[in-house]
């Protein structure tokens, strides 16, 4: 995987405006292939509270997977830093029950305690104070909401991203319950075989 959703914040140097019109092209970023689409949709549907609850999309990129949301009968807020993603976002939903803004995934342009999930795929590892950032979207939950946190290990030689056993600890003084699921080994997400880590965390606070 060359591309992570996250690069788009601006952090890694990544002129993700410029990028958008092929992010899609990626199997797990497009969705395009049925097989794909529908291994991100059943995972989603046991990630996400019983629909209609409303999701905030961070980091949301080219909206597929808030077009999984919305199709699973949720209202979907979607946040990027990249204007083109965006516009590709809004396209993309057009008619659903979705709002897509422009913002910092880090402190999104939106009011406390109005989500019943906070989705966020491969976003988390490209963010300074990583500690601060899951507090801070902890309070974007209503009480009995949820986090659902993708992400992973890139790479061999010089690997970027964020191991599971850290995401978990730092998530562990936030919630009463943790639940970690392992992803590397589902080809069916991924469009492929891969040997990296790759996982998804749900966390319900206290």
């Amino acid at each position: 995987m060359t591309t992570h959703d996250g690069d788009r914040t601006g952090t890694h140097g990544v002129d993700w405006d410029a990028r958008a019109a092929s992010f899609d092209e990626e199997p797990d970023h497009g969705l395009r292939d049925p097989g794909v689409r529908a291994a991100w949709a059943g995972r989603l549907r046991t990630w996400l509270p019983g629909p209609p609850g409303d999701v905030l999309d961070l980091g949301c990129g080219t909206g597929s997977l808030a077009l999984l949301a919305a199709e699973q009968g949720h209202r979907v807020t979607g946040i990027d830093r990249s204007p083109a993603m965006v516009a590709l976002a809004r396209e993309k939903l057009a008619g659903r029950d979705a709002v897509f803004l422009v913002g910092d995934a880090a402190a999104p342009p939106i009011g406390a305690a109005r989500f019943d999930a906070v989705l966020v795929r491969h976003v988390l590892w490209t963010l300074p104070e990583p500690a601060r950032v899951l507090r801070h979207w902890r309070g974007l939950l209503r009480p009995g909401g949820r986090l659902v946190l993708v992400e992973g290990v890139w790479g061999t030689v010089s690997p970027v991203g964020i191991p599971a056993d850290l995401l978990t600890a730092l998530l562990a003084p936030l919630a009463r319950e943790v639940r970690l699921e392992r992803l590397s080994q589902d080809a069916a997400l991924w469009g492929g075989d891969v040997r990296d880590e790759r996982y998804a965390v749900v966390a319900v606070p206290d």
